[in-house]
């Protein structure tokens, strides 16, 4: 019987082979650089010994080697190719883009030639020439090698800031190879970016018409409608793509965005959920469904979200704000300005934050914090009716009625003579039994905006009690001038 001996290690290890065969060619090369005899060494060989010390990170071995060649091969366009290639990584560009040129006269034909040229003139400033070249290259190649120049010349536009024209390069790719993932990834962020979204809707619907099962091409579909504001038809583009790809985490996180946009909150939860399970827990998602139950009116399941929020991202002082406004809405004042402080150890100044700290303190009766509060809110933004509203609310219930008087008069005038002071005024100066100049101002205000009564009702429920009132008010619900 014919017995199959045993195989050498060699015979089934091509790698081994190979680099077995180069070890070989580099001791042939380094007889050929020190005088001692060698067997004749092939242009593509100095090739490979170039890419061995280029990929050893030796440049200058790598660079003699180049110049060995050429003294062997003086008219080798590819040994010229990868020397500038070389040079170009060592800082040399005016010395690459010379040799580059030379390659040129021997073989127009390398696509490196041109990716290198394009390397040379973007790190010489010259964008421009860049772009001339690769769009002159265009017409010299056809395949995955003009698909390669368009992805050179797209980051050439970027690089220049015309980013039009990268959103135009990656349309043409798409058009040539629709099912390219590259362009398809890139062109959704062009999209967006270059606001070109009616483009991009007829350029993806018709990559559908040609692969309907292409994942990316619907969530690009349904990106460009929600660019538009086209909420429904996002939704059921984005659907069209985790029902390809059911782990489509990005497609799940914009539909959650475009449930939100509709005020859908229960199924954008649903979504945003699944954006959960698919992917490592972000904070922006917990306060995305924290929102989502706010809205519903659900206060401690919002509260519950942004607290899994806020320990992922404990330096995120509006988590805190948000959990505080939360417990406001429900009257838990004390818990509300416990998170309040926690987020105004982060931003003391504020606002917002002053605010609703103010309105804490000033609902668990601790009216001269609350006006310290208050006033650093207006101090920082004199221009907030809101905040000059409810200094003056404040002020009120604490029977600070003098200090109210002339703050209403100093928020008159920070805010551009806002008609909700003359209300205010009127309020305040019926309570100072000031009752002429109350009826004055009560008249400026009906001039200028009747519809804000309220708030002087919301003040003082009994105004309307007053008959000179009654009469003022009456006069002017009839169109009548006083």
């Amino acid at each position: 019987m014919f017995k199959l001996g045993k195989p050498s290690p060699m015979s089934n290890n091509p790698y081994r082979e190979d680099r077995e065969a180069l070890k070989e060619l580099i001791i042939q090369y380094q007889h050929l650089k020190h005088g001692r005899s060698h067997p004749y060494l092939e242009e593509e060989a100095f090739e490979r010994i170039i890419d061995y010390y280029d990929e050893k990170d030796d440049l200058p071995e790598a660079l003699e080697a180049a110049d060995i060649g050429l003294e062997q091969f003086p008219y080798s366009a590819s040994l010229m190719i990868k020397k500038a290639d070389l040079l170009l990584a060592t800082r040399k560009y005016k010395e690459a883009l010379s040799l580059l040129e030379t390659a040129e006269l021997f073989d127009s034909t390398d696509l490196n030639l041109f990716i290198l040229k394009t390397d040379a003139y973007l790190a010489l400033d010259q964008p421009a020439k860049a772009a001339e070249l690769l769009e002159s290259a265009l017409q010299l190649f056809e395949g995955e090698e003009r698909l390669d120049l368009l992805f050179e010349l797209a980051d050439v536009y970027d690089d220049y800031e015309e980013f039009d024209k990268v959103f135009d390069c990656l349309q043409l790719i798409l058009e040539e190879d629709p099912n390219n993932e590259e362009a398809l990834y890139k062109i959704c962020f062009w999209t967006d970016f270059t606001g070109r979204n009616e483009e991009s809707i007829k350029l993806h619907q018709s990559i559908i018409e040609e692969n309907p099962f292409s994942e990316l091409a619907w969530f690009n579909l349904a990106a460009a409608y929600q660019g538009l504001k086209l909420y429904e038809k996002a939704i059921d583009a984005y659907q069209y793509a985790v029902a390809i790809d059911e782990k489509f985490d990005y497609a799940y996180r914009n539909m959650g965005d475009a449930f939100l946009r509709l005020r859908k909150y229960k199924e954008a939860i649903e979504v945003l959920e699944k954006v959960l399970e698919l992917s490592r827990p972000e904070d922006v998602i917990y306060e995305a469904i924290g929102h989502c139950y706010h809205r519903m009116g659900k206060y401690a399941q919002a509260r519950f979200h942004y607290k899994k929020a806020v320990h992922l991202n404990a330096g995120d002082s509006k988590l805190h704000y948000k959990i505080a406004v939360t417990y406001m809405l429900e009257e838990q004042w004390q818990a509300a300005a416990k998170q309040l402080e926690n987020a105004m150890r982060m931003n003391r100044t504020l606002p917002e934050y002053n605010l609703a700290m103010g309105e804490c303190m000033m609902n668990l009766g601790k009216f001269k914090d609350a006006i310290i509060f208050f006033g650093t809110a207006v101090k920082h933004k004199s221009k907030s009716v809101a905040g000059w509203e409810a200094l003056l609310r404040c002020l009120i219930n604490a029977e600070m009625i003098e200090e109210a008087y002339e703050q209403c008069i100093a928020a008159f005038m920070a805010t551009g003579e806002k008609p909700v002071f003359y209300y205010y005024a009127t309020a305040i100066l019926l309570e100072l039994g000031r009752t002429k100049e109350a009826l004055l101002k009560l008249e400026a205000g009906m001039e200028k905006s009747p519809k804000l009564l309220k708030k002087l009702l919301e003040l003082n429920p009994a105004v309307l009690q007053n008959n000179q009132i009654v009469d003022i008010v009456a006069r002017y619900k009839k169109g009548k001038k006083i």
